[in-house]
């Protein structure tokens, strides 16, 4: 344990103090004394780091089972034992259930299996301490797990809201593109077919799988692509092209948005709408 260990023994006994004092003398233990149990308070006021108390059973104005309840009020992660040469059951089992003890050990006692309960108690108490601070840190991680969780879901709802305006707006374009009396078609760097209206695909007789997301090579005819390639090389371009046994008034630019966007925008009129 990193903090010392203190261990409080508590008994209007001076010679069982000085008896456990003895006991402990090399040992690593730093050992308080108290003489009732209104001292031992006292001094677990000003030692908050105290791990273990041994206290005598019968004590004047403060037995030992009311001393130890107060103990647990103050510090309940304190191992609590009672030294007692009185063996009444009932007193046994007040202690353990109002003083919360952890060990009852009658008086007189064997020195080496006071060592030895005393060595379990602090073995227990650092187990305590490190459940304590495992459910802490869990407590923690969950927290900012719970925190994590927040922000995704703020992330996902304000991204789904992005989409949705995305898609009124896709969904807008589209229209007004499908409401034009000309075929409009959009070709990105790559030579693929991203944008295509409704009469577009009615000009060139294709349905939009066979047209949308192709090589504008695999999809367009052969004129319409030596058009486009004019648009490509001069910025932009406007002439007629034969389409299904018509000529049709063909119109090109190629444009490079701020944005890093760019690709040729081609329109074709046949010249036939009001």
């Amino acid at each position: 344990m990193s903090d010392p260990i203190k261990i409080l023994c508590v008994d209007d006994e001076k010679n069982v103090l000085k008896a456990i004092e003895r006991l402990f003398l090399d040992s690593d233990y730093e050992i308080l004394t108290a003489a009732s149990g209104d001292e031992g308070l006292d001094i677990i006021s000003n030692n908050d780091t105290i791990q273990l108390v041994i206290s005598d059973y019968r004590m004047p104005k403060m037995n030992g089972v009311d001393f130890l309840k107060a103990v647990y009020d103050k510090c309940p992660a304190t191992i609590r034992i009672v030294l007692s040469g009185y063996a009444d059951m009932a007193a046994v089992i007040e202690a353990i259930n109002v003083g919360h003890i952890y060990k009852f050990i009658p008086k007189p006692w064997n020195d080496d299996e006071l060592k030895v309960t005393i060595a379990k108690a602090l073995d227990h108490y650092e187990v305590q301490q490190k459940n304590i601070q495992l459910t802490k840190a869990l407590e923690e991680r969950n927290e900012e797990l719970r925190d994590i969780n927040g922000s995704l879901e703020n992330l996902v709802e304000e991204r789904t809201s992005e989409l949705r305006l995305q898609n009124k707006i896709l969904t807008a374009s589209q229209n007004i593109l499908d409401a034009l009396p000309l075929a409009v078609i959009g070709v990105d760097p790559e030579g693929q077919v991203v944008q295509c209206n409704q009469l577009g695909f009615e000009y060139f007789n294709k349905s939009e799988g066979s047209v949308l997301g192709l090589h504008r090579s695999d999809s367009l005819p052969e004129n319409v692509n030596g058009f486009i390639d004019s648009v490509i090389e001069k910025g932009e371009f406007a002439a007629d092209i034969g389409n299904n046994g018509a000529q049709v008034q063909a119109r090109g630019i190629y444009m490079k948005h701020a944005t890093g966007q760019e690709g040729a925008i081609l329109v074709f009129d046949k010249g036939d709408h009001t």
